[in-house]
């Protein structure tokens, strides 16, 4: 099998240089943008110069500049203006048909004119967060190796996220924390569902929701979060969007390994001017997953559609509107494998029925302030998930269900946050309100539960931060808090949930800097632990506490030049109030990383953890051809249960974490990429055979026997190559993938089946029997970008 599929690499790689030679480039492009302070005010004036080349111009009176007449390909762009401190962007893609504007945010040079230049850093950190701090450009988000334009399967390889059991699901496993311990945010709206097929209770699955074609940038934090933020215990995923084109209509196609994808974009009530003060973008996908295993003889049929729009709107020279919407609609089904194969046979009858729906939608609008340095943002939202996940004892015949859990969240939530900046200082504060309705009916046969559930309560929170730099600004200091109750819970009140937070960075050479950052972080519940009856329809849960997590972070870095640098962080994460489930005695963090229903069960708010390690990284933007990213995180992650003094080794104490990605830039506009992940053993819970045999195709696992069995090492291979077109009217994006090149075995728990005779028919008496599995396969993928 695997010379067969080589010979098909060797075909494909061939066709891609037949097909590059037998066009050539024949259109050049323009980069436009915007050049503005911090808060959004244009600066005229400023000046945008490509690095490298003679290429440049200045702002007009709405900051707007415009380069025309570019070759295609990739650029190092520099925006400067008196008084403010210039950036660097890299790895800028013009092309013909598509170039997404670009737009700089400037800040201001606290320095005097006198002082020596600052070096500029690779990545722009928020001074409340001067370190575990990430980000990726869109560009560098869609040629990633691996990725499949999936924006959360790329951010798996940031430092210190460890990958899915197996690597095939979207689970962000930030530092030895659970999957539900990170929070998302796109433009500033909460957005508690970013997968499609997603664990309840938690955020994992295995396909991403959102459209790489809306993003300008992604920004990762595993600690010092922003006070702005409720909920995070190990991160925050902020997804910024761009807006749409304001001048002309645009869109894209887009084909990857499992879906396709329409884009389109331009302005509204443009009339005769030569911009539109209001734009939209609009995306359609669907997936042909469902079609492919068919074709191929898998029995799951993971069926998606999902949508996503966002429409700006501006309002003279100091308002902005947007409305912003994200939505799927999933149907997760099976079919009987034609031919008998234990593996595929074993799948099927495990494997439950998922019909989920999510929708989310957004209004914010940001005022600046006339007369001084600073802004408002009123953020309106409201998201709803409905979750219909089924395990039959025959998936055959849909027949004796022996779990139902047909459940609706829905969240309608109001944010406020006031941002002023005098002499230096930066002070925030806000207020966050949310009005939450869950509803639930459950049948557990194998655990004697039943029950229907609707709950409403109110939740809300405060928040202030304050900044300030010193020493022409060799110290940044940042220091704030949160707070947050709700009317539903009776054990929290807003003092017992205060959790200051503080951040400093120190330039105590040219170059290096020593950062720390130390800070308390509560999260509510979900709602399956909530609103959870026992059979006496007793709320047993409402008593549980907010979970608890302390952040303790100390680092150096060195910026080696415009485009490089390294750091060394180490870390120590301390957990209090960890939901532990009565059932199974042991910590919640433990689970939420498969197909399944996160907390609906007795939980009690007892168990503690931690997590610690160190963290070495090296970035290189790009830079005569070349760019990557490397990292290396050794780390603990061990909970405890019901007995507090007995801490254990997660599901996710991989201990090692190594990940690289890194891609030169050849002549012709074509580009090589790779990525590599690797993880360590980490500990897996083993199935009770015995239980199992019982219950089957529900498989009992014995939370007793933690720790004591490794799965092995994960490592992963991706190998990418990307060539470029460039016409009058079109722009295409043809890119050719390998993934798992090694054709390593991936790391998975041993399977189970029943143990059938050589037709097919199940033993009597029935027993489970161990499944041989193949999972070191080499998988090609093809997918093209196409610019209209």
């Amino acid at each position: 099998m695997i010379d067969l599929r080589t010979r098909h690499i060797h075909i494909v790689i061939l066709l891609l240089f037949s097909i590059s030679y037998t066009f050539a480039q024949q259109a050049k492009g323009t980069l436009t943008g915007y050049v503005t302070d911090m808060l959004g005010y244009p600066l005229e004036g400023a000046t945008v110069v490509i690095q490298g080349t003679s290429q440049g111009t200045v702002t007009n009176q709405n900051g707007k500049y415009s380069l025309e007449n570019l070759q295609p390909g990739s650029y190092q762009v520099t925006a400067s203006f008196l008084g403010y401190k210039s950036e660097t962007i890299y790895n800028v893609v013009v092309k013909s048909v598509g170039t997404v504007p670009l737009n700089f945010s400037l800040m201001t040079q606290e320095e005097t004119l006198e002082a020596v230049i600052v070096q500029k850093q690779p990545t722009s950190r928020p001074k409340e967060t001067p370190l575990s701090y990430q980000q990726l450009s869109a560009v560098e988000i869609a040629t990633y190796p691996g990725g499949n334009n999936d924006v959360v399967r790329v951010a798996q390889s940031f430092p210190g996220v460890s990958p899915s059991v197996g690597g095939f699901r979207n689970d962000l496993i930030i530092r030895g924390g659970a999957p539900n311990e990170t929070v998302y945010y796109l433009d500033g709206v909460e957005i508690p569902n970013i997968n499609h097929f997603s664990t309840q209770g938690s955020s994992g699955g295995p396909v991403g929701m959102l459209n790489v074609s809306f993003i300008e940038d992604v920004n990762l934090a595993t600690s010092s979060f922003g006070a702005v933020y409720d909920n995070p215990l190990s991160g925050v995923l902020q997804f910024n969007q761009r807006d749409g084109n304001r001048k002309d209509f645009r869109g894209n196609f887009r084909l990857s390994a499992s879906d396709a994808a329409l884009t389109v974009e331009g302005p509204l009530f443009k009339g005769r001017n030569e911009e539109s003060n209001t734009s939209f973008m609009l995306s359609v996908r669907r997936s042909y997953l469902q079609f492919l295993f068919k074709f191929i003889g898998l029995p799951i049929r993971p069926d998606y559609w999902d949508y996503q729009y966002k429409l700006t709107h501006r309002i003279g020279d100091y308002d902005e509107i947007n409305i912003l919407g994200l939505g799927s609609i999933d149907d997760f089904s099976l079919e009987s494998p034609e031919d008998f194969d234990e593996e595929q046979q074993a799948t099927f009858e495990q494997t439950p029925f998922i019909e989920q729906q999510t929708n989310t939608i957004g209004i914010s609008w940001k005022h600046r302030f006339k007369n001084s340095k600073g802004y408002i943002r009123t953020v309106l939202s409201n998201n709803t998930l409905e979750n219909n996940f089924t395990r039959y004892e025959d998936n055959e015949t849909q027949s004796n269900p022996f779990f139902i859990n047909d459940s609706k969240e829905a969240e309608t939530k109001l944010r406020f946050s006031y941002n002023k900046f005098f002499d230096g200082w930066k002070l925030e504060g806000g207020i966050n309100t949310q009005l939450s309705n869950y509803k639930n009916s459950t049948v557990d046969l194998k655990n004697d539960a039943a029950y229907i559930t609707e709950i409403d309560f109110f939740k809300y929170g405060y928040y202030a931060n304050v900044t300030k730099s010193f020493l022409e600004g060799r110290i940044d200091l940042s220091a704030g808090f949160r707070m947050d109750d709700d009317s539903f819970t009776s054990e929290n009140n807003l003092l017992n949930t205060f959790s200051p937070r503080m951040a400093v960075s120190y330039e105590f050479m040219p170059s290096w800097k020593l950062n720390a950052t130390v800070g308390r972080y509560f999260k509510l519940p979900p709602y399956t632990i909530l609103g959870f009856r026992n059979n006496d329809s007793e709320l047993i849960n409402k008593n549980v506490n907010y979970t608890r997590s302390d952040h303790y972070v100390i680092g150096i870095e060195k910026i080696l030049s415009g485009s490089s640098s390294i750091a060394v962080e180490a870390f120590y994460k301390k957990y209090a109030d960890y939901p532990v489930s009565v059932r199974d005695s042991v910590s919640l963090a433990n689970k939420g990383g498969g197909f399944e229903v996160l907390g609906n069960e007795p939980v009690k708010s007892v168990g503690k953890g931690r997590s610690y390690g160190a963290e070495l990284m090296f970035q290189q933007k790009l830079t005569k051809n070349f760019y990557g990213i490397f990292s290396y995180t050794y780390f603990f992650s061990e909970f405890t249960g019901f007995d507090e003094s007995q801490y254990l080794p997660s599901v996710w104490d991989s201990r090692h974490l190594i990940s690289f990605t890194g891609g030169y830039q050849l002549p012709k506009l074509w580009e090589v990429s790779t990525r590599y992940r690797f993880s360590g053993k980490t500990p897996f819970v083993p199935i009770d055979i015995q239980s199992s045999t019982a219950s089957y195709p529900d498989l009992i696992y014995d939370y007793n026997r933690l720790g004591e069995e490794k799965l092995k090492s994960f490592s992963q291979l991706d190998i990418r190559i990307d060539k470029k077109w460039n016409f009058k009217k079109i722009s295409l994006d043809l890119f050719f993938e390998v993934q798992n090149v090694l054709a390593e075995d991936l790391p998975q728990p041993p399977e189970y089946g029943l143990a059938r005779d050589e037709s097919g028919q199940p033993l009597t008496p029935r027993t489970l029997t161990e499944i041989t599995t193949d999972s070191g396969t080499i998988i090609p993928v093809i997918g093209l970008v196409l610019d209209f």
